[in-house]
Parts: C-alpha cells; structure tokens; sequence
C-alpha cells in the first residue's frame, strides 16, 4: 500500500504541475493517461523490482516539470511505452486520446522487427530523427525517457550500462546540447561518464569537492560585493554560481592536454537581470542592462583583457544568449562571469521549446532529415556525430561565399562542401593566403582557396580528418570495396593493458581492444551494443605499447640529463623519440617510448614528476 500511495502522490505532482499551464479538459485527459498507462502495466516489473509504472511517471514528470511541455506531449509521456511494452495499440491510444498524442508515441516506440537494415540501435535513431520534420515534440518525450532511465542505471548489468551510457554519449546528449537544453545535456553527460569510466569520474569528483572547498569563501567575497554593488546602484539581479561537472573538467583536460590543477575556471557565476526598461534609451533593454551591468563590474574589479564574448549581439546558432567577461576576484583569481537577462537564462534551459520557431531549429530540422534520409546504416551514424557534436564555424571562398561547417571541420571538408570533384582531387589549400595541407583545421571567417590536381584520388586516412557528413559520406562511397584492417588495438585511444577497456567483436570474429572513454569505442556502443565482449587485457612481457608524454618544467643545468637519467637506469625503457623547447626559461619536452602497462607508464611518470623543476608530466598519446 505504502508504494501505492508513493507512486500516486508522484502522479499527483504532475498534475499539481500541469494545472497550472492547461484547462479543467486537457488536465482530465492527462489523468486518463496516466490511468490508461497504469493498467496497462500492471503487473510489470523495472530491473529495480519496482513497479514498471513507476517509469512512465517519473518521464511525464520531466516533461511537465523540467521541460514545461504542453498537456500532448505530457500525456504522450505517460504512454511512451504501452504500445511497445503491452497489449494496447497505437489505434487504441489514438481512439482515446487523438492523432496528436497517437503520432508522438509511434514515433517513440521501437519497431519490431525480425531482421533490422542496419542495426536494432541505428533503425531506432534513424526513426527517431525522422520525426523532426514533422514536430520536435516527439525528441523532447525521447530525451524525457532517456533521462529518467539513465537515472536509473545503477540496476543493469555492467554490459548493459556501457550500451546504454554509449547511445547517451554519442546521441542523446549531444541532441540534447544543439536544442539548447544545457542542462539535460550536462546531466546525461555526466551520468554516461560515472557508468563508463566509474574510477576517472570519481577521482575527478573528489578534485572538485576538494577545490570547491579550497575557493569557497574567496568566492562568496566574490559574489557578496556584486551583489551589494546591485542594491547600492538598484539593479534588479541576482548571482549563481555554478560548479562544473566531471565530465566537463575530463573533456577540457583532454582537449588542453594539462591535468586537473591546469584547468582554467572550474566554476562561474552567472549573473541574471530583470530589464530596466526605464533607464533604456533604445529598443534593446536588455542589451542596455547588460552594458550597464558590464560597466559597473568593470570599474569595480580588474577585468581580464580580451575576455569578452557577446553572444547578445551573436547568439550561438541554437539561440544562446549570454555576456561572458573574467574578472579578478579580491584573492587574485580570475573569475568568469556570464551576464543574461531572466527571458536568455530560462531560453538556455528550455532552448528548442521556447525557441521553437526561430530560423536556427528550422536550419536544424533540415540538417536531421537529411542524415535521416541517408541510404547506409553507419554513414547515417557518422552523420549524427557531425551534425550534433559540433557547434559552426562560417568559412568563406575567395570570391566571399560564405560556408557554414561544423567546429573542427578541415579544408578537406570545405572542399567537398564546395563541390564534390574539388574534394575528391584535393591537394592542398591555401588559408588566408598561407600554403596549407588539406587536413588543416579552419576557424570561424578563415578565406579558403583548395588546389586539386587529377593525379590525387581520396585514401583511406582522409577519413581520420574528414569531419561533415557530405565529405565522409562521399568517401565512404568511395572507399566502400576497400579491405579494412582487423586492427586488434584501436589506433585513436592506444588503450594500456590494465586500463580500464572494452572489446568490439566484429563480422570475422576480432576483437578490438579500446579505452572506455574512447570516441569511437562510445561511437561503436551506440551503433551496436551487441558486439560488446569483456577483455582481459592484462601485461604481457613479450608486448610493449607506444606512448607519449609531455614534460613542463623550469629550466636548470643538467635538467635533460635528469630526465633521461630516470628513463634509461631507473624505469629500464628505451626512448623512440626526444624533443624539447625552451622558452623564458621553461621547459616543454616531449617523449615518445614503449610501456608494457598503464601502471609502469604511471610509475614512470610519478618518477619524473618528483625531478627537481617539473612542474607538470602529461600523457598525451
């Protein structure tokens, strides 16, 4: 009785929650949903043991909560598994509660087949995506499901957590993050890292608690004169600060190449303002505001100089709003601070659902139908990686037409993006006049001029740098009757033997050995779980593995000699390859030498840290 009542007072919220947006009707309609959805899975059981009811509630609760969708969507929440799950229908379901509510749980619901195109995983993507011509509605009761399932993690087996932490990773989040819903992305992250990589995700949560600790009572300071500065001058704002979270400090300390005490801004304040329409000279007062905030912030502390970013004026392409400034606290650190009004901060947790005419989701919506259109199963799947992970840059021809690509994106890509033929017979380009190779990566307004010759024809590495869906859909074509290699140690992560790793078995029976948070091993995951096996990849004397690291340290007499001193007599390893810099007496040196396992890389490592000057030692491959 007691978990009766439990799971009808959590019903109970959502109706609290929707009588507030929608009429006595739609409000009834909604009950008869959750009532439809109790009955038809009664009897059911989650992998927690508890009533599988359970499930449906908690996804109509995110939706009509954390999400605010409308009284369809909500009701399609309830029911996003009845058809899939139990005896009712479809039809049934359109009977009750009508064609609206009827289509957003098809599209929500797996087909059953005996024999799938591609793979079970990727046809469900693929009908996923399809939807979003029609209504984004239908994604939203898809993510609102994930969420709540990914929250609910800790019962599945370990195999089953990497499948589904892997589709999270590679698909929901990043989906969740170009329709400006920040914060369901962040969590989804978040809870894909903690089931994949549990240690890595644990170690750097103890770091944050830790420098949460070391920095707290400087940044209260901080905030507690902004926001007596606030009432002094009468500016209607308040301050939060938010911490980031373990996967975004993993993600930074990967892309920078540094280590947990490197990484810049662990945390930043957000400042949130109501208009002052009176002080307003123009049409724009929350731009006005924002300046005036700036202004006073600005002759209050130091501010860092090119800090600024205005996204006000230049929204980022799925609507952010925001004004981003450092400045140095009483403590000499140097904070960041983000500068919106109340309508940007609840855009930038609600994105596509308050936004949802704007020009970018539309931009969005054709991107999607196209990539779901595409006629081959994995082409389709590294289209969705382009298309979501990345944020876009805008290029330009030398006659000034502009091409908007994905960050990250090379000349090679431009080069497709212009013309087919130029992209196949590549051979160089030319960035803001300077003699480049095509794999070059292009930044926001660089001018690209690409020289082909007949003589070139695509190779199989293009593809490692090929990043747009067009370019590496056309390469695949291309290259599709090459033999690819059974490579049994993936050659983009260098996994070491007692890393934590998973093994993909492929048609011919080999398996590949990848790191946990590899890419691709997360790509793989989300593509086809079931080529999932358990590796025991334990050290073998008769194998050593390729690694390299970076050095930084202050610059002495025999500093090298110290360094190689520790190589050679104390750790027995030969070195492949040497190279050092020194600038303003310090040191960056980079090493590349073979280990048999992560502990004697780490034994070498913690060997060098304790060398007289360094600072810092890195693995960066």
């Amino acid at each position: 009785m007691e978990e009766t009542e439990r799971i009808q007072q959590a019903a109970n919220h959502v109706f609290d929650v929707m009588a507030r947006r929608v009429g006595p009707e739609d409000l009834q309609r909604i009950k008869d949903a959750y009532a439809m959805a109790a009955e038809a899975h009664k009897g059911q059981k989650r992998n927690t043991g508890e009533p599988y009811i359970v499930h449906p509630v908690a996804v109509a609760a995110i939706a009509a909560e954390e999400l605010e969708l409308d009284a369809n969507t909500v009701i399609a929440a309830f029911l996003h598994d009845v058809a899939e799950d139990t005896e009712y229908t479809v039809e049934d379901i359109r009977a009750r509660f009508g064609d609206d509510v009827a289509f957003l749980v098809d599209v929500v619901t797996k087909r059953k087949k005996h024999n799938y195109e591609y793979t079970k995983q990727v046809d469900n993507y693929r009908q996923i995506l399809e939807s979003v011509h029609y209504d984004i509605r239908a994604l939203l009761v898809k993510l609102s499901d994930r969420l709540h399932n990914m929250r609910t993690l800790d019962s599945m087996r370990p195999d089953k957590q990497m499948k589904i932490a892997g589709e999270t990773d590679f698909f929901y989040a990043p989906l969740a993050g170009r329709l400006g819903l920040y914060h369901v992305k962040t969590e989804l992250e978040n809870l894909s890292f903690r089931f994949r990589c549990p240690r890595e995700y644990e170690a750097i949560a103890r770091q944050l608690e830790e420098d949460k600790a070391r920095t707290e009572h400087a940044l209260k300071e901080f905030t507690d004169e902004i926001n007596d500065m606030f009432k002094t001058v009468g500016i209607p704002a308040r301050t939060q600060i938010r911490y980031r979270k373990p996967y975004s400090i993993w993600r930074t300390m990967r892309e920078v190449g540094c280590d947990f005490s490197h990484v810049d801004f662990k945390h930043f304040i957000r400042i949130i303002y109501t208009p002052i329409t009176e002080w307003s000279r123009s049409l724009s007062p929350e731009k006005d505001t924002t300046l005036f905030i700036y202004s006073c912030l600005s002759g209050r502390f130091k501010e860092r100089p090119g800090s600024v970013v205005n996204y006000i004026d230049n929204p980022k392409d799925n609507g952010y709003q925001s004004f981003h400034v450092q400045m140095l606290n009483r403590a000499g650190a140097w904070e960041e601070l983000h500068i919106a009004s109340e309508r940007m901060h609840r855009n930038s947790k609600l994105g596509c659902i308050v936004e949802r005419g704007e020009t970018w989701l539309e931009r969005f919506k054709t991107v999607l139908q196209n990539i779901a259109e595409s006629g081959d199963g994995y082409i389709f799947m590294d289209g969705v990686s382009s298309s979501l992970y990345n944020e876009d840059i805008l290029a330009f021809t030398p006659k000034g037409k502009g091409i908007i690509l994905p960050k990250g994106a090379t000349a090679l890509d431009f080069a497709f993006e212009v013309h087919s033929e130029i992209g196949e017979h590549a051979k160089y380009a030319r960035i803001n006049g300077a003699l480049s190779p095509i794999k070059t990566e292009l930044h926001r307004g660089d001018c690209v001029e690409i020289g082909t010759s007949e003589d070139v024809v695509p190779k199989p590495e293009w593809l490692d740098y090929a990043k747009t869906y067009k370019a590496r859909r056309r390469l695949h074509d291309i290259l599709r009757n090459s033999p690819a290699p059974a490579y049994k140690i993936c050659g983009k992560c260098n996994p070491l033997p007692g890393e934590e790793v998973i093994g993909f078995k492929d048609a011919d029976g080999v398996v590949t050995v990848h790191s946990r948070h590899c890419p691709e091993a997360i790509k793989l995951a989300s593509e086809n779980g079931n080529s999932l096996v358990s590796v025991d990849f334990e050290p073998d004397p008769a194998y050593m593995y390729p690694v390299r690291i970076r050095i930084i340290a202050i610059d002495r007499y025999h500093l090298l000699r110290d360094i190689i001193d520790c190589f050679v007599e104390r750790q027995h390893l030969s070195m492949n390859k040497l190279s050092t810099h020194t600038e303003d007496e310090i040191v960056e040196c980079l090493i590349d030498f073979p280990v048999h396992s992560v502990d004697e890389l780490h034994l070498t490592m913690e060997s060098i840290s304790a060398i007289k000057g360094v600072d810092e030692v890195q693995r960066i491959i």
